[in-house]
């Protein structure tokens, strides 16, 4: 039947030219911007994927950014580090040269004081960005990623640059919670006393017996004769042993006590006594304290100091301060950031020397079987108070604190200055290996997060990006069907005309 109110003809033309239409709207869509999906109506469940990985891609590149400006300012440290390193070494050098008395210290430590002057100007104006990281013991906190976990939820993740502080900067002491049970000081007081060994001379010697005592290394023998008496024996010894003209050792005697004493600071001194028997032609040698003539009643002659010794199991947190008092003055150490009881009884010791005190050495020392660290005092002078106790809470001491009290002008001053600058090269070498160490880290994170950010818009690409050589194939298939479909709903258009000729 056919209708001249009604063509179905036209209606399917017509239906399927808007087919064509919409399809080849949505290519010319997908070749005007590039992507297949564009939109959340295109595909919602892959366009929100693509837009949290765009959005994680986006703060990528400000952590590329936060991580490109944190190696910049680590970097700054580093060089200014290096260079405080090499300048220290340089005074080394200088304090080095000092030991010798035929120079003019004067000028050396001219020299010196110029290369100080250096080292803060150095310290000074390593900052980047206005961040100094050789000055404080605050530390830097580096976004380096931002981590996404399976229900959605961003967590920051952050490298941690540690202060290198190379300050000459005098410490706070605290007045927190107590630390004195950390340290032990070995006596109430330092005195200038000689310490002793005693060798007993026996009455049971025989012609030609032989008495051998070695001091420090040196062998002493006394042949006895017929007629000699132990007072004799003894008197031999004292002259043999004063005779060595040995620093520090003396001998004396009383009623055939032989006393050896000894006032060399942290140096003990071994004395061993033996006897040869020379009776019937045979040769007996008795070992120390034996029942012959000799008897040592005290082996070796402790050396002279005072100590403080750090406990091995306590722990050592910032701001821990540890204080000696030496006579009616005090000196204190207050620890920074990751450091230890070394730090702490090296730090004492420059604290103690950098008063410049008359009469007063110190030496830092580590037992080789409890690994315990201790500070030794020395007095060649008058008796002083000794005493030490820890607080917590402070601020801490300086990297480079002593460094401004150098002095090679005396003995006594070349000699400290040697102890104290081995101290503050080892402080800037540790600096700048962390800030190196952590300038690595940057970097590698740095590289990964910019490989990250290419594999993620990768991966965003392969969602929504449109298949090109697919979309032309398309356009052009599109293009030929859309003429077809406008053929067709022309000649349906025209069918109703063929009625009128029926009316004719």
């Amino acid at each position: 039947m056919s209708s001249i109110l009604t063509n179905n003809s036209a209606m399917v033309a017509l239906q399927t030219l808007k087919n064509i239409n919409s399809n080849l709207s949505q290519t010319q869509g997908e070749i005007s911007t590039g992507k297949r999906v564009a939109s959340a109506k295109d595909n919602a469940a892959v366009w929100a994927i693509s837009k949290v990985m765009e959005s994680d891609v986006k703060g990528f590149k400000g952590i590329s950014d936060s991580l490109s400006l944190g190696e910049s300012t680590v970097a700054v440290a580093r060089n200014a580090s290096e260079t405080v390193t090499d300048l220290l070494t340089e005074i080394k050098g200088k304090i080095v040269a000092a030991q010798e008395e035929n120079v003019d210290r004067s000028k050396i430590q001219t020299d010196i004081s110029a290369l100080r002057d250096q080292i803060n100007s150095v310290v000074g104006a390593a900052q980047f960005n206005g961040l100094n990281l050789v000055k404080g013991t605050n530390n830097m906190d580096i976004l380096a990623s931002l981590d996404r976990s399976s229900d959605g939820s961003v967590t920051a993740s952050n490298i941690t640059v540690n202060r290198q502080d190379l300050t000459t900067d005098a410490s706070v002491y605290g007045t927190g919670t107590s630390l004195s049970a950390n340290s032990t000081a070995s006596a109430a007081a330092v005195v200038n006393t000689a310490n002793t060994a005693v060798v007993t001379i026996a009455n049971t010697w025989a012609n030609n017996d032989v008495a051998n005592i070695t001091v420090a290394g040196v062998d002493l023998s006394y042949t006895f004769q017929t007629g000699n008496s132990v007072t004799d024996v003894a008197d031999a010894f004292t002259g043999l042993i004063n005779g060595l003209g040995l620093e520090g050792l003396s001998a004396t005697n009383t009623a055939g006590v032989l006393t050896v004493s000894s006032t060399r600071a942290f140096e003990g001194v071994a004395v061993a006594s033996t006897e040869t028997t020379a009776g019937d032609g045979d040769v007996v040698i008795t070992g120390l304290n034996g029942t012959s003539g000799l008897t040592l009643t005290s082996g070796t002659v402790a050396e002279r100091a005072e100590s403080v010794a750090f406990s091995t199991a306590a722990a050592v947190n910032e701001g821990d301060g540890y204080k000696v008092t030496v006579g009616a003055s005090s000196y204190n150490y207050v620890a920074g950031k990751n450091e230890t009881m070394e730090d702490v009884a090296k730090g004492l010791k420059i604290a103690i020397d950098s008063a410049g005190l008359s009469d007063i050495t110190t030496k830092v020392t580590k037992d080789a079987t409890s690994g315990q660290w201790s500070l030794k005092v020395d007095n060649n002078g008058s008796t002083l108070a000794f005493s030490e106790v820890g607080n917590a809470g402070g601020t801490a001491t300086g990297g480079l604190r002593g460094l401004e009290a150098i002095s090679v002008t005396t003995n006594a001053g070349a000699d400290s200055a040697l102890d104290t600058i081995e101290t503050l090269i080892s402080n800037s070498i540790d600096a700048a290996a962390q800030f190196g160490s952590a300038q690595g880290r940057i970097e590698i994170q740095n590289d990964f997060i910019g490989k990250l950010s290419d594999s993620l818009k990768t991966g965003i690409g392969a969602m929504v990006d449109a298949d090109m050589e697919a979309v032309s194939a398309r356009l052009q298939a599109l293009q030929v069907q859309q003429q077809l479909g406008t053929q067709s709903l022309s000649i349906a258009n025209q069918a109703p005309q063929s009625i009128l000729s029926l009316f004719r």
